[in-house]
């Protein structure tokens, strides 16, 4: 196989970490196998993909991913009020807790419970990760043609 840098068209393989700025780790695959995936085939989102073009197998990196290139800002539309009665007397509604709601298409979507009265609860449905920037540690074990059927 012929070496090569990440761009499109490319196969890699690496190990990677996703740490927030205040070093917890979101993610990490170096204690394990590392990943593979195909530049473009939706594995990554497209700003931590983009940062890995021109490495070459064997380099290491650590890369600031802003958060427009990476889970987004937190948008004020994705906060919804729901009225209490939504929810089974007997649930109890805690703050931070990730709830699943069925959205309109019939998936589930996560929320996050912001406040929760007798009356109304508020749910966040931004990214966890919305509005904060990830380093994104990389070692990057090969670089090779994707193969494409």
């Amino acid at each position: 196989m012929v070496e090569m840098v990440i761009a499109e068209g490319a196969q890699v393989t690496l190990h990677f970490a996703l740490v927030l700025e205040n070093g917890d780790i979101v993610d990490s695959n170096f204690d394990g196998e590392p990943a593979t995936f195909a530049v473009g085939d939706g594995s990554l989102l497209p700003g931590f993909e983009h940062s890995l073009f021109g490495m070459a197998s064997g380099e290491n990196a650590e890369l600031t991913i802003p958060p427009e290139k990476a889970f987004g800002q937190p948008n004020p539309n994705n906060i919804q009020h729901v009225d209490r009665s939504a929810f089974s007397e007997d649930f109890e509604l805690a703050q931070g807790l990730v709830v699943s709601f069925a959205d309109a298409a019939g998936s589930e979507t996560p929320g996050i419970i912001v406040d929760a009265d007798d009356k109304e609860v508020t749910v966040d449905f931004n990214h966890p990760l919305a509005g904060k920037s990830i380093l994104f540690k990389v070692e990057i074990i090969a670089v090779v043609l994707a193969v494409t059927h």
